[in-house]
């Protein structure tokens, strides 16, 4: 479904993406972690044509993305921080994107399911941070799209949400969708994910299944497998005998 080749991004001498080669060509869901800084939300935001590649190509159902836009009509997305008009009413906002997009809407079943209907007439300067991320997931989901890329999903939410937010993101896999998850939240990524891919400086330094990635760093979680990555791959400082400092990859 997601193509992406040789894709390189640099800002001014900041080079963010080191010729990534990924595709996502089967149903299911792929955590993409990495630490701050290590191109996630480059790369998200170069699949959805926010960012213009320096280098390489991506392509959705087999098409170009370069120049386009109405490949975008595939994919839901949830940014990390949703900005919108705070003296906008949560009904407005919902009433504008349905303006907005073509086609049937799931918002009342997602309003209930996320327990929004007493706040559909509250402004967005009025909620609370969970409750703004309730109304952003009904923003996400309630359009059908064989694409669901979702950014930091389960910032601000209580319990229940968020396990009324990981049986939503379990039916949609059930239906067959494409989804990306970026997210800190380890316990997330070992409940849902089929595969991780892992970034770090622009580079991917592993992609696979959970179980291959626990084998591979001989750990019992996700967390401890990621911990024990990084541990390999941050390299150490040297002194050499003339006293210059070099990196030598761990």
């Amino acid at each position: 479904m997601i193509s992406i080749h040789h894709l390189h991004k640099s800002f001014g001498k900041n080079h963010v993406l080191k010729g990534v080669d990924l595709d996502f060509d089967k149903p299911g869901i792929t955590a993409v972690l990495g630490p701050n800084g290590s191109g996630k939300t480059t790369l998200i935001k170069s699949i959805l044509g926010m960012v213009l590649p320096s280098e390489g190509t991506i392509e959705v159902a087999g098409k170009n993305i370069k120049g386009q836009w109405k490949y975008r009509r595939q994919i839901a997305y949830l940014p990390q921080i949703a900005r919108f008009p705070d003296n906008l009413k949560v009904k407005e906002l919902l009433g504008m994107i349905k303006d907005l997009r073509v086609g049937p809407s799931d918002e009342e079943l997602l309003i209930d399911q996320f327990e929004l209907r007493p706040f559909l007439d509250s402004r967005l300067a009025n909620l609370s941070g969970g409750t703004r991320q309730k109304v952003n997931l009904v923003l996400t989901f309630m359009y059908d799209c064989p694409i669901i890329i979702l950014d930091e999903p389960t910032a601000g939410l209580d319990p229940i949400s968020m396990v009324r937010l990981k049986e939503l993101i379990e039916h949609q896999r059930a239906l067959g969708k494409t989804i990306l998850i970026t997210t800190h939240v380890m316990s997330l990524v070992e409940e849902l994910a089929d595969e991780v891919v892992y970034l770090l400086e622009g580079h991917i330094h592993f992609r696979g299944s959970l179980k291959t990635l626990k084998e591979t760093y001989g750990e019992a979680s996700v967390e401890r497998a990621i911990a024990s990555l990084l541990e390999r791959q941050k390299g150490k400082l040297e002194f050499s005998s003339n006293g210059h400092q070099t990196f030598v990859l761990a």
